[in-house]
């Protein structure tokens, strides 16, 4: 059970104490959130908030895997690749964003590009440290693909870390829903569910207690935003908790929400683009409920919990 709480206890006061030094800093350096002409009304409000608060995240989880994990483990070096890595690659969006002050960093080719070559590094990792099988929901079978797993998982990464930076779009949303994901693969880890070391307990928890964190300063009426620095870093991680436990094809499942996300999104533009008709009031999903009407703390809330439903499902699909 201590194995099971420091790390989120931690993580969680590691990000309450840093909180309050970090966004007068994030103010004082004018780092706020640029809003889209053609978002939500509702969110013109909400211009200039601090923004960049993902390294609170990034920090808090750090830091607190720097004081448990004591021995080295090719793994846990290999996750904080994925996590300080895709975090970066948002944290030069954001940095651009806020110098050119508009709504537009990294151009899409330059984001994938980066992100592709990343992923590369880790999925040519996984190929050759943690394996070519894969687990199938529902069954004890294990699937193994040889080769396609380097292109599966090049796919899971780039796919998680865009969908994450998708859902970012209301106060509490792609924090809750990351928290909720990363405690379920918390209580797999530790359950032995999936066979793995203390040091993935560690992260898993970490990762949970570092968004739960953040939550206290993200909530409706938010006072930080995390910025592509964390969604980004949220999304890679959430690809690589799947790949490093052999459980991608979980990834719709426990990650619906996340994963809807991008769907509307694809949907939306490909509705548009061959019938000039759109499918939802507005993309990604969460905004077409606002549009909707509902607010926005109702939409989170919501997500959370369909977050929770299938998490449980995903606990289920092992056998």
């Amino acid at each position: 059970m201590q194995t099971l709480l420091a790390p989120t206890v931690i993580a969680f006061i590691i990000a309450i104490i840093i909180g309050p030094v970090a966004i007068p800093i994030l103010q004082k350096l004018k780092f706020g959130q640029i809003i889209r002409n053609d978002g939500p009304e509702s969110h013109l409000s909400k211009q200039g908030t601090p923004t960049m608060g993902g390294v609170l995240i990034i920090f808090s989880v750090t830091a607190t895997c720097l004081i448990l994990i004591r021995d080295y483990d090719p793994h846990v070096f290999m996750a904080f690749v994925t996590f300080i890595g895709f975090g970066f690659i948002g944290f030069i969006d954001d940095a651009l964003i806020i110098k050119r002050k508009q709504s537009l960093g990294l151009k899409a080719w330059q984001k994938t590009v980066l992100q592709l070559l990343l992923s590369t590094v880790i999925a040519l990792y996984t190929y050759q440290h943690i394996g070519t099988k894969i687990l199938v929901p529902f069954t004890e079978n294990e699937w193994d693909i040889g080769f396609w797993i380097i292109p599966m998982v090049i796919f899971v990464l780039v796919a998680a870390s865009n969908s994450v930076n998708l859902t970012d779009g209301l106060d509490g949303l792609a924090s809750g829903v990351s928290l909720v994901f990363f405690a379920t693969f918390t209580l797999i880890f530790a359950g032995g569910i999936v066979p793995s070391g203390n040091n993935l307990v560690t992260i898993s928890g970490a990762l949970a207690g570092g968004c739960l964190g953040f939550i206290f300063f993200n909530r409706y009426p938010a006072k930080i935003f995390m910025g592509d620095t964390g969604s980004l870093a949220l999304g890679g991680m959430v690809a690589y908790m799947c790949i490093v436990s052999k459980t991608m094809l979980w990834l719709p499942i426990m990650g619906i929400m996340i994963v809807l996300s991008s769907v509307s999104v694809i949907i939306q533009v490909v509705s548009f683009k061959l019938t000039g008709k759109r499918v939802f009031k507005m993309a990604p999903l969460h905004h077409h409920f606002e549009q909707k009407g509902y607010h926005e703390t109702t939409i989170v809330v919501m997500y959370i919990i369909i977050s929770l439903i299938f998490c449980m499902i995903g606990l289920m699909a092992f056998n």
